[in-house]
């Protein structure tokens, strides 16, 4: 189930300090698709812009044991973005932001909400001109649905060459025993640029996470807590190597079993000490050294990696976190990789929020990637 573009466009308001690129700001340039002329099939071919999708779900943290809201969350985070003001070809209208309206989980029915924002997101990957593409979750289940999307998509590992996933459910945690990790302040990952002959049967993707913890549960079925298992399996099935990076990590919130299966899966990290140990210039030269051998970038933000006073409005509010810089300069330095492709961010629950403070961190972060991809600062 997706919503209708009219319920979309209640979302986008704000402010009116006047007309042209001087005043602009998100409101009064998103297009949502189907309102008032702006449908698709009607769009310039190739028009350069940024896709942005909701997916409100909140039954994966249900089935978590978690504390239910986060379907909320994509009107949150469309609010919140709304009154941002807009810089250089964004505010010129040369890239145009789109809103191609929600994916929906209804009840108990994950597995079927999963499957609409990924056939959603799929398509927002597959738009002419598209520069990048935004989901707004939602749970961390969203990560799930990203990435059937992901590999369902002509950006995916698998494209024309029937080698993609795309269909299954399974929670998990698969049989990869690569070697070795990146967890110290110092090593970060892989290096080494891709072939620029690489075909798209060898396209190399990964996910870079953002998060107190590795979702990596090994569950009898999906929750917010299982999606990178899910893909490790999807992944062994497909006969490639899950690209896995946290950084974030709590200890005392992730279990020796989650440390052991991050080990088994050669999952690279950090945690959130480490982070802050190796401050901005460490991050930025790990997530530029884990993007260097990559040929797509998929990015998930939790927002429950941030310290509660600055995210309060998540399930699992964090007491020590990552600070807001230093998330910003990972997002900075993803965006910037020129590999940058998927962006969701997920685990907004509104009703735990503290004067909006997690839904405008979730859109500065946003308006960051946004602005580094297409160029877009003052």
């Amino acid at each position: 189930m997706t919503t209708t573009p009219a319920e979309m466009a209640e979302h986008w308001s704000g402010r009116h300090d006047g007309d042209g690129p001087e005043h602009a700001r998100w409101h009064q340039l998103v297009q949502v698709m189907g309102l008032h002329g702006h449908d698709e099939a009607d769009e310039p071919a190739a028009e350069p812009h940024v896709a942005l999708l909701g997916f409100r779900s909140e039954e994966g943290v249900r089935r978590n044991q978690g504390r239910v809201g986060a379907a909320e969350g994509p009107v949150a985070l469309r609010r919140a973005l709304a009154p941002l003001a807009l810089h250089g070809p964004l505010a010129r209208g040369e890239v145009g932001l789109h809103d191609l309206g929600d994916a929906v989980t209804l009840g108990e029915e994950l597995e079927a909400g999963q499957a609409a924002a990924a056939e959603l997101t799929a398509r927002a990957l597959d738009r002419p001109g598209s520069r990048l593409t935004v989901v707004l979750g939602g749970g961390h289940e969203t990560a799930w649905s990203s990435y059937l999307g992901l590999v369902g998509s002509r950006k995916g590992p698998g494209a024309g060459t029937g080698t993609g996933t795309g269909a299954g459910t399974g929670a998990g945690t698969g049989t990869d025993t690569r070697a070795g990790t990146g967890t110290g302040p110092g090593t970060g990952a892989a290096a080494g640029a891709a072939d620029p002959g690489t075909t798209s049967a060898e396209r190399r993707w990964g996910v870079l996470n953002l998060d107190a913890h590795f979702d990596l549960r090994d569950e009898p079925q999906p929750t917010s807590g299982t999606p990178f298992a899910q893909m490790a399996e999807a992944e062994e099935a497909a006969e490639r190597t899950l690209h896995y990076a946290v950084l974030g990590i709590a200890e005392p919130s992730n279990t020796g079993a989650l440390f052991a299966t991050a080990r088994r899966l050669g999952v690279q990290w950090w945690t959130d000490e480490q982070c802050l140990a190796a401050g901005a210039d460490g991050i930025r030269d790990f997530v530029a050294q884990f993007a260097a051998d990559l040929d797509i970038l998929y990015l998930t933000i939790d927002l429950d990696v941030l310290p509660a006073a600055v995210a309060p409005g998540v399930s699992a509010p964090a007491a020590y976190g990552v600070p807001l810089p230093l998330i910003a300069a990972a997002v900075q330095a993803a965006a910037s990789s020129g590999k940058l492709a998927l962006l969701d961010v997920v685990e907004l629950n509104p009703a735990l929020d503290i004067e909006g403070r997690t839904a405008r961190a979730a859109a500065r972060l946003i308006d960051d990637a946004v602005r580094t991809v297409v160029g877009g600062s003052a």
